[in-house]
């Protein structure tokens, strides 16, 4: 039987960070600047649109940052950064799903997956931070 080597964790890692963090970006710098007709658009008071703005492109960045500093993380802050990240992704996924006031929760499942997705990518890095190598 053939044995396939497996990638190490922190490098196969990248590969869902990259992406997630790309999307989290572009929606967050999407929305600049941050107004208050904007936020009225949208039923929302502006403190509120703009900590979503500036938390979407924080956990972008911060998803990214993460997982650079955690090669060489010394004192945990690698793993901080990621999980505190994906808290905030969670939370806002949590909003926008709550927001577009949806009829059941069969309704989120079928036809809201890209934010339940990136709900739960939010929840896995806030739960499972960084990995180690030797993980």
């Amino acid at each position: 039987m053939i044995e396939i080597p497996k990638v190490p964790a922190p490098i196969a890692q990248i590969f869902l960070r990259l992406p997630v963090s790309i999307l989290f970006l572009q929606q967050g710098l999407s929305k600049l600047p941050v107004t208050e007709a904007t936020a009225d658009a949208f039923g929302l008071p502006f403190i509120v649109w703009w900590f979503v703005t500036y938390g979407e492109i924080g956990a972008g960045v911060g998803l990214l940052l993460g997982g650079l500093i955690g090669f060489r993380d010394f004192f945990g802050i690698g793993d901080l950064i990621t999980r505190f990240s994906g808290i905030t992704m969670a939370c806002i996924m949590t909003g926008v799903i709550w927001i577009s006031a949806p009829s059941d929760l069969m309704a989120v499942l079928l036809y809201d997956y890209l934010h339940v997705s990136m709900y739960f990518v939010g929840i896995y890095f806030a739960l499972r931070g960084n990995p180690k190598w030797n993980a």
